[in-house]
């Protein structure tokens, strides 16, 4: 690991951060991405001092093809080279379908689903050339399964695991394996509104109304660590993984077993 890059999109906070920090710790270099500025990623970056390897930052909306053609390109001029590219970014908006906004949707399309189309076809050159590259792309369980009002999430989320399934045939023997992680509940800070709803709804404490929330789709009471999808991450990347290839795993408490 300790001689591999990995670009990590949307690893400013939440998974995509945890899994910047488990790659980094495995050895690797690591470009960080979010919308924050130059400062908030210099600060960013301070936390990944006591790894090995090295760690830059880049500010760009996914949605912007030539920022997002930036990030690959900085990304391979900073570091040399590029052997790892996790594709985390997302946003979410929720409404009925009849009533959804057509900026949102085309908004979620873009950052969710077209940004790894973008990033992907930028990396996979280079990886043909150095015959070894590992695209990770975070879906969803809505990758999976569906939820009401969730009409544009769930069509980028599917789409992203057919994607992955073609790039992953497309490559499976050049030393090149794409695959997708599907997490359910996850501990981050983007739950914490959906959390906050619950608990006014239904006059209880911001613990019952997690567990609430959870417990409504899970079967694993609890919400899943941000660590756990990192640590997937990085056994993806390993030698004992080069067989793993065009799959969605679920780290989802049960959720699509139902």
């Amino acid at each position: 690991m300790q001689t591999r890059t990995a670009l990590v999109t949307g690893s400013s906070s939440g998974i995509g951060l945890a899994c910047a920090h488990r790659l980094a710790a495995s050895g690797m270099n690591i470009m960080l991405h979010g919308l924050e500025d130059d400062a908030f990623g210099k600060g960013l970056c301070e936390q990944f001092s006591e790894y090995p390897g090295r760690c830059a930052y880049f500010q760009a909306d996914l949605s912007d093809v030539q920022q997002l053609e930036a990030l690959v390109s900085q990304t391979l001029t900073h570091f040399g080279g590029l052997d790892v590219l996790v594709n985390n970014a997302g946003i979410q908006f929720t409404a009925p379908t009849e009533a959804f906004p057509p900026e949102k949707w085309d908004q979620i399309i873009a950052i969710n689903l077209s940004a790894a189309f973008h990033t992907s076809r930028l990396c996979l050159p280079h990886f043909q050339q150095q015959g070894f590259g590992r695209i990770i792309n975070i879906a969803s369980v809505h990758g999976l399964v569906a939820s009401i009002h969730k009409a544009a999430y769930c069509a980028a989320k599917h789409g992203l695991i057919g994607f992955t399934k073609v790039v992953a045939l497309e490559n499976a023997a050049a030393g090149i394996t794409a695959n997708c992680i599907c997490p359910g509940w996850v501990d981050t800070p983007l739950l914490n509104d959906q959390i906050a709803a619950i608990a006014a709804e239904n006059n209880s404490t911001a613990e019952q109304a997690k567990h609430d929330l959870v417990v409504a789709k899970q079967a694993y009471p609890d919400l899943i660590k941000p660590d756990a999808i990192g640590d997937m991450v990085v056994f993806l990347c390993s030698d004992a993984a080069c067989a793993i290839n065009g799959a969605a795993m679920p780290i989802d408490g049960a959720w699509s077993a139902q």
